[in-house]
């Protein structure tokens, strides 16, 4: 493990209207999986080789919950949409970058820009590189959703010691009728549980942000409490 860079930044806050954020960046070279989950188990999210997490002086609202996969209940509801996706071609393999990648990326975000109002700038194949493809170390990976030949969903996926750290998932909105967003997690816990592994980290979830309300649904889920540094002791509740 190689730690190349370690900053601070102030900016607007990602999930909050009218709020600021301080996040903690580390940028890490040849990280290992052991390296990485303690990192995960204490808050940070990986993009690449950054490493990131709020330090928000007097606010707490960005909570880190984790998934508890045995106890994880697949209802009717579920189970139909998992069913309603039975003849998609699924694969996992080490991340990778094809212009079919790109473009359901741009269409995916140009989407969201219309219908959620997230802000909008073009990707690069640089760009998309240096978020998702770098940095994999061994245990990144992506989650392939394919309709026939077609790409029409990406799953960008951590698979560690404990579980599974969830990054990112975009994907065609012209398949919207399949849940793929909700398909993909459901995935990620039948495969954690296929494998042994006992928690999916979702991320942060923050109560009056509606891009993160679906997380609240993942029932149970165990809560970050405060943000331990890495030589303390951490506590999931």
């Amino acid at each position: 493990m190689n730690l190349l860079k370690e900053f601070y930044l102030n900016d607007s806050c990602s999930y909050l209207q009218n709020k600021e954020q301080t996040m903690h960046y580390k940028i890490i070279h040849d990280c290992s999986a052991r390296y990485c989950q303690e990192l995960i188990e204490r808050g940070y999210r990986r993009f690449g080789k950054m490493y990131f997490r709020p330090i928000c002086e007097g606010c707490t609202e960005c909570q880190s919950i984790k998934i508890d996969v045995a106890n994880f209940s697949f209802s009717k509801s579920k189970r139909r949409i998992i069913n309603k996706a039975k003849d998609l071609r699924v694969y996992i393999q080490a991340p990778s970058i094809t212009k079919e990648h790109i473009a359901l990326f741009e269409k995916y975000h140009l989407v969201m820009k219309e219908k959620k109002g997230w802000e909008y700038q073009p990707t690069s194949l640089q760009h998309y590189y240096n978020s998702f493809v770098d940095g994999d170390n061994g245990f990144g990976y992506e989650v392939l959703y394919f309709d026939d030949e077609k790409l029409i969903g990406v799953d960008l996926i951590d698979v560690l010691a404990d579980g599974i750290s969830s990054i990112y998932f975009y994907y065609d909105p012209d398949y919207s009728h399949l849940s793929l967003g909700k398909l993909s997690l459901y995935n990620q816990i039948r495969y954690a549980r296929k494998y042994n592994k006992k928690w999916i980290y979702l991320g942060y979830y923050v109560t009056e942000c509606p891009s993160l309300a679906y997380k609240a649904e993942y029932k149970p889920y165990l809560t970050l409490q405060g943000r331990p540094d890495l030589e303390k002791e951490y506590t999931w509740f």
